[in-house]
């Protein structure tokens, strides 16, 4: 287990990234969830690797580049943050309706963050669609609840964020972290 490995989770348009680039700010490193990345990447060639086209390769690409992320993860020093981790595939895969291949499980089990995760609540207000993120409010609710119970189904202790602003999470994350 990396004791320095927080990991941020929920559903989509939760804050989750705009908490990340804060606590960035604040000199925590942090590891950029792999997603919205592959959704760029995929559109930019044409590809088919998307959550709303082929969802189990999707799933495969998340899972290469989440596993590199936390390997290149080890190197730093310090807490590192990231934003969603190697469960929250298993989330989306469970969420889909879509097999859960033993690699994937076995990964999750395998790397490890701190015994504390930080669960993004849907929040309404705050919730937004865009070109990358097109799920419906339904669907983001639906994501977080099964993010909570991936995570916690793993042995993951879940501290749900306060539904405030970007500096009163920033300061809940750094005076509830684990080190």
């Amino acid at each position: 287990m990396s004791d320095h490995f927080s990991v941020v989770t929920g559903g989509p348009g939760a804050g989750k990234t705009s908490l990340i680039t804060e606590l960035a700010r604040r000199g925590f490193q942090n590891i950029p969830e792999s997603g919205r990345a592959i959704i760029r990447a995929e559109m930019a060639r044409g590809g088919d690797a998307l959550p709303w086209a082929d969802r189990m390769a999707y799933a495969e690409r998340m899972l290469e580049r989440d596993l590199r992320a936390y390997e290149d993860a080890q190197a730093l020093s310090g807490p590192v943050i990231f934003d969603r981790g190697i469960p929250d595939i298993m989330g989306y895969l469970t969420l889909r309706g879509l097999p859960l291949p033993p690699h994937v499980t076995a990964a999750a089990k395998a790397a490890r963050y701190n015994r504390r995760a930080f669960l993004a609540p849907f929040w309404d207000e705050i919730f937004t669609q865009d070109s990358e993120r097109k799920q419906t409010r339904a669907e983001a609710e639906a994501t977080c609840a099964v993010m909570r119970e991936t995570y916690t189904s793993l042995g993951y202790q879940i501290t749900e964020l306060p539904r405030a602003d970007i500096t009163t999470r920033a300061d809940f994350v750094c005076a509830q972290r684990v080190n």
